[in-house]
């Protein structure tokens, strides 16, 4: 098995530092870490040539203030670039909450497959409450295909994570992974309940229709091989052996040339 070089991308979102990279110590990987917003300039395909592939643990384009997030959009030459890099092919994974990443960039969850949504906004034409989070669920998780990214896990195994009841985009994605637990609006907290309101974990005034079950993922942008898992909260899930197992299979996925010849052949 060939050793991948990986950027890894980081900034946007708490967490702890010596439990995650010691997450990919633990892989077959060779990582280069780096933080946003020095990250931007290797979103191009002349910087991130070195790179295999992207993983991304970020979640760029939000400030979070007294007053609640602000949204702030990519500049043009950085979008252009970025999609510069997903029509050479370059494989790219995300991680947990990088799917919030770039609100004020529809095209951003498109690459992904999804969006966590921190205030109510437009998606994909229709307005979407904002997006819900629970801490610390205990569930399972059913593989629903067999693919390199799910090769050698059980066909069902338990994690303690976050999930979120977000958006996500089942027409434009394959699935892997699902969730047992209930995806419905009593079972999760309201994101703008705790970055407008300081109120964590509550729900009293918020709806949310019930949403996917769906935790993994793959898809296609241009000519890059994506994949999203929405696992990878805290020190519990990277120590989780199947979740770095799932991890490690999804990278080396990305990075590979099959990777590659099936997102062109999309």
């Amino acid at each position: 098995m060939n050793t991948p070089n990986i950027l890894l991308v980081t900034k946007g979102h708490p967490f702890e530092r010596d439990a995650f990279f010691g997450l990919f110590d633990t892989m077959n990987v060779n990582w280069t870490h780096v933080e946003q917003p020095a990250a931007r300039v290797f979103f191009s395909p002349e910087f991130a040539a070195d790179y295999d592939a992207l993983v991304m643990y970020d979640m760029p384009g939000i400030q979070f203030g007294a007053d609640g997030p602000v949204f702030e959009a990519p500049p043009e030459e950085y979008k252009n670039k970025f999609l510069s890099l997903l029509d050479d092919g370059k494989g790219m994974v995300f991680m947990h909450h990088a799917i919030a990443g770039w609100p004020a960039w529809p095209e951003y969850a498109e690459i992904i497959g999804g969006r966590f949504l921190y205030l109510a906004a437009e998606i994909r034409g229709e307005m979407k409450p904002d997006s819900g989070y629970h801490h610390k669920v205990a569930h399972k998780i059913d593989v629903v295909m067999d693919h390199p990214v799910t090769r050698g896990l059980p066909s069902e195994f338990s994690m303690t994570d976050e999930l979120y009841l977000s958006e996500v985009f089942t027409g434009s994605i394959e699935p892997l992974l699902t969730s047992d637990y209930q995806f419905t609006r009593d079972n999760f907290y309201s994101a703008t309940l705790a970055v407008k309101e300081g109120k964590m974990f509550d729900n009293e005034g918020w709806d949310h229709p019930t949403g996917s079950n769906l935790v993994g993922w793959i898809k296609h942008y241009g000519n890059s091989p994506i994949a999203y898992i929405q696992g990878g909260d805290d020190p519990e899930a990277y120590s989780n052996e199947h979740y770095q197992k799932l991890l490690e299979n999804a990278i080396h996925w990305a990075a590979s040339d099959d990777a590659l010849t099936w997102a062109k052949n999309r």
